[in-house]
């Protein structure tokens, strides 16, 4: 099963989904990871309703940070801001679903990180407050 998320990690690094910041844009927020380096850049357009039309980010880093930031995008189309809220880091290890080193973890939930100060408009959210 390990090889089929990897697969799957592997085509989202290297084929990602959603990419490109839009412009204007409901929600705009961008963060780095200290540890390593990586950044990402998430924009979302807003529905009438409140609802995700559209996704685009752009980003620099480990393919588990990209390919996470692509997954994770993929999963926000739809949905509503209360929606994105709940997202936790538990759903971003579901989309991997490999086992990751506390440094990689970091990389994984970049794009969490990002998402949760966007929907909150609280610059420097990390993983660490939802625990």
């Amino acid at each position: 099963m390990d090889d089929f998320y990897r697969e799957m990690i592997v085509d989202h690094g290297q084929n990602v989904r959603n990419q490109g910041v839009l412009s204007p844009a409901d929600i705009d927020v961008s963060d780095d990871n200290p540890l390593c380096g990586d950044h990402l850049h998430l924009t979302l357009q807003l529905d009438e309703e409140g609802r995700v039309k559209a996704v685009g980010w752009e980003g620099a880093g480990c393919i588990i940070s990209q390919a996470s930031a692509s997954m994770l995008g993929e999963q926000m189309i739809g949905k509503t801001v209360e929606e994105l809220k709940a997202f936790s880091k538990q759903d971003i290890l579901d989309l991997l679903g490999i086992p990751l080193t506390p440094v990689r973890l970091k990389c994984a939930l970049l794009s969490l990180k990002v998402l949760k100060a966007g929907v909150y408009g609280v610059p420097g959210w990390s993983d660490e407050d939802e625990e």
